[in-house]
């Protein structure tokens, strides 16, 4: 199980990482942070990336900083709302015809965020309950 788990980090950090840096074209597609200029700037991509190899860092000695994991839950479940939140207010179809990257971007960025809130909380109850 420890080994399941610590491959979920490392797939949690390389999810932040691989996706904005693709996704964004190294921080020069223009089209993600008109869409939200405030969390997903590209200074908000670069913390995005930096968040990911946090959660690679911890990958082998999570059991050690349980607290932090909790951290990670705390930022993944703010970053899904935020997502719900921007999906309930605007649509991804003019998006995608004027940028797939951007698109794609604002479609999965959020469903990433909720599966991993759920991995790093499952993870903190089982390291508390120790």
């Amino acid at each position: 199980m420890k080994n399941t788990i610590t491959k979920g980090f490392i797939l949690s950090g390389l999810s932040n990482i691989v996706a904005v840096l693709i996704l964004s074209r190294f921080f020069t597609n223009e089209f993600i942070p008109k869409y939200n200029n405030i969390v997903m700037s590209n200074f908000g991509l670069l913390m995005i990336v930096v968040w990911g190899f946090a959660y690679i860092s911890v990958a082998k000695n999570y059991s050690k900083v349980k607290w932090l994991v909790a951290v990670f839950a705390v930022e993944k479940l703010i970053y899904a709302i935020i997502w719900i939140l921007w999906r309930l207010n605007n649509g991804v179809s003019t998006i995608f015809d004027e940028d797939i990257m951007a698109g794609i971007f604002y479609s999965i960025y959020g469903i990433n965020d909720i599966i991993f809130f759920f991995f790093f909380s499952y993870v903190f109850v089982k390291l508390f309950q120790k």
